[in-house]
């Protein structure tokens, strides 16, 4: 620890109420397990807008006071005691579910779905997220880069796991897939689909801006829900059959309660959005029950398998991740990259807290 800063800035939030404080704090000392990680790269994305907002939502998934920022890459700096699996100089991202470890799903082999999973950068049980200059996580929540990717890519292996989970879930080979919602995660589902060899994908959104970002991350087709009628499009492009998977990123209940018609016979659907209203079939029967569906749904990624598959597409050149790069800033303009995350004027926010 002689060789590191004794002092930080950080983005804080100690009291209820909007927006966080930038401020300075000592430097942490790692305990037995942990490491120290300079952090080279924070993302923000659209549920770090609950937090900001400290709104009834934050309330329930963070604990007050909290270091935000769950999407975190950098450099192992330092290391507390027994940590062996882990280097000085190692360049690291974090898997932001903290698993217990002891719980039925951990020891099934399923730590992402942890009964007991504390989130980084939500405060609770957490030392600080990713939104510092120093960051004290434990190693087992490390994940180290064993490949060449740049530190923004590697900051966005969290989200793009997500995106990878859900896709390589319904088996994409051969197929034609439907996204819903051209945000950060539905883009990286279209380009990770055909990373995994889907035949068609097909981009939805009302926003025509996104539709683009689409073309670019391996959309073949897009969908405008504002000036045309999705079922009628799917049906036309498939011969009347429906698309066989459905990536439901939208988190638009109205438009996930329609989805299910649009698929064909034996067609399978995940969802990765986070829909806030009721889900509701109109047409049980011929939607679902006789088409012999498979429904899925995933939360966070396969530790750390989904790492390592992610990790190597960044690398082969599978997937680009840099179109959906709005924005670059240092952390110090925070205020700035909420500002245009809410107003829905950026993609992916990527923040420098060196600078």
């Amino acid at each position: 620890m002689s060789t590191l800063p004794r002092e930080m800035q950080c983005l804080v939030k100690e009291k209820e109420g909007e927006g966080y404080e930038l401020v300075t704090r000592p430097v942490p000392t790692p305990g037995p397990g942990e490491v120290i990680m300079k952090v080279e790269r924070v993302a923000i994305c659209g549920s770090d807008i609950n937090l900001w907002k400290w709104n009834d939502l934050a309330k329930k998934i963070a604990t007050l006071p909290f270091i935000p920022g769950h999407e975190a890459s950098g450099e192992v700096v330092a290391l507390g005691e027994g940590v062996t699996e882990l280097k000085v100089g190692q360049r690291v991202a974090v898997e932001n579910h903290f698993f217990c470890g002891c719980c039925y799903q951990c020891k099934e082999g399923r730590p992402a779905i942890c009964q007991n999973m504390n989130q980084y950068g939500h405060g609770r049980g957490t030392r600080e997220g990713g939104c510092c200059q120093y960051s004290c996580v434990p190693a087992r929540y490390c994940y180290p880069l064993t490949r060449f990717i740049t530190p923004d890519e590697a900051v966005l292996l969290e989200p793009m796991g997500v995106a990878h989970n859900a896709v390589e879930s319904i088996s994409v080979k051969a197929e034609d897939v439907l996204v819903l919602g051209c945000g950060p995660v539905g883009l990286l589902a279209m380009a990770v689909a055909k990373a995994l060899g889907a035949r068609v994908v097909y981009g939805v959104d009302q926003v025509e801006e996104r539709l683009e970002l689409a073309l670019k991350m391996g959309a073949d087709k897009v969908i405008n829900t504002a000036k045309e009628d999705i079922k009628a499009t799917v049906m036309a492009m498939t011969g009347n059959n429906g698309v066989g998977r459905i990536v439901e990123a939208s988190g638009a209940a109205s438009l996930l309660n329609q989805s299910f018609s649009w698929l064909r016979k034996g067609g399978q659907m995940v969802l990765v959005g986070l829909p806030k209203g009721p889900l509701h079939v109109e047409n049980v029967l011929p939607d679902v029950i006789f088409k012999a569906l498979t429904l899925k749904s995933v939360h966070g990624r396969r530790i750390f398998h989904t790492w390592e598959e992610c990790e190597r597409l960044l690398a082969e050149g599978q997937v680009d991740v840099e179109p959906i790069v709005s924005h670059r800033l240092p952390m110090t303009q925070f205020t700035d990259a909420f500002h245009l995350l809410m107003s829905g004027q950026a993609c992916k926010i990527i923040l420098d807290p060196q600078n």
